[in-house]
């Protein structure tokens, strides 16, 4: 019984890490493919597709200075769709949050008529397609003055971040034991006090999961952002923008990997800066024993 016990722990052991290997494969080479092709120069590339390494003498950056240089200028201007993305991320963050915690805390902890179904609402928004939405909600912002703004477009992505927030973070706040709670109101917090100084600071992994998934749908989402700012060139999000260099004949395929890697990097850096926090988030809310 050992020997066969060693045998099946040696073989999982090497299982494992064929999988792991094989499945950081799959993920890992389409971006290394991606970002060996945005530093080649286009003639390089044409003569020798399949090479998978760049010479030194070869390796270029004036694909990214390309990306990066204004339009006034003659690049393509991801510089300001940049800017303009991380705006309109980082505000839907902010504001999608400021909903969303007291909505969940007070599903989680607060006893009210359809309590339980509300949950499941919350995750019904998600059965309708966002093309069902997009004609409706156009029209709606065209009428409030709205088309073409990133203010609008946050609005809009609000909209669509704050009931699967509230989801998440309720899982979270039903695993933070109602005596510390307790134990607050005993000392005189008020419930505002209790969500602030015992809850939050608890919560802080769910919080961070949460964050990085809102600014992940905000900073990739296509299709509102084509049928709200596509007037606007000068209010363009960075996913807008790459969508309309990928259509351009004149544009080299160096200059749209140089502008996809633009796209992938400050996600990339996001989730690696708060992995720790995004694993225990993303595993919040499991039975503990």
């Amino acid at each position: 019984m050992r020997s066969r016990a060693r045998f099946e722990e040696r073989l999982f052991g090497v299982l494992r890490r064929v999988v792991i290997a094989f499945l950081a494969l799959i993920t890992l080479a389409p971006f290394f493919y991606m970002l060996l092709l945005s530093v080649k120069p286009i003639g390089v590339l044409l003569l020798n597709p399949g090479q998978l390494w760049v010479s030194a003498h070869d390796f270029t950056l004036s694909t990214y200075r390309e990306v990066l240089r204004p339009g006034s200028a003659g690049g393509q201007g991801f510089g300001r769709m940049l800017a303009n993305s991380a705006l309109v991320s980082l505000g839907t963050v902010a504001l999608t949050l400021l909903a969303a915690i007291p909505g969940a805390y007070a599903v989680s902890r607060l006893r009210f008529f359809g309590g339980r179904q509300v949950s499941a609402l919350f995750l019904a928004v998600y059965l309708f397609p966002a093309t069902l939405l997009a004609v409706p909600l156009f029209v709606m912002f065209a009428k409030m003055g709205l088309q073409g703004s990133l203010v609008g477009l946050a609005i809009v992505y609000i909209a669509q971040t704050v009931p699967v927030s509230i989801y998440m973070m309720k899982n979270y706040f039903v695993t933070i034991p109602d005596s510390l709670e307790e134990a607050a109101a005993l000392d005189g917090c008020t419930r505002l006090q209790t969500v602030r100084k015992v809850v939050l600071p608890l919560a802080t992994p769910s919080l961070m999961a949460t964050g990085l998934y809102i600014f992940m749908i905000a900073w990739n989402e296509f299709l509102f952002a084509l049928l709200f700012l596509a007037a606007r060139p000068q209010k363009w999000t960075v996913s807008l923008g790459l969508q309309q260099l990928a259509g351009g004949i004149e544009v080299s395929k160096t200059v749209l990997m140089a502008g996809s890697v633009v796209l992938t990097i400050p996600v990339v850096l996001l989730f690696f800066a708060a992995e720790r926090l995004l694993t225990e988030g993303l595993t919040s809310g499991a039975d503990k024993g």
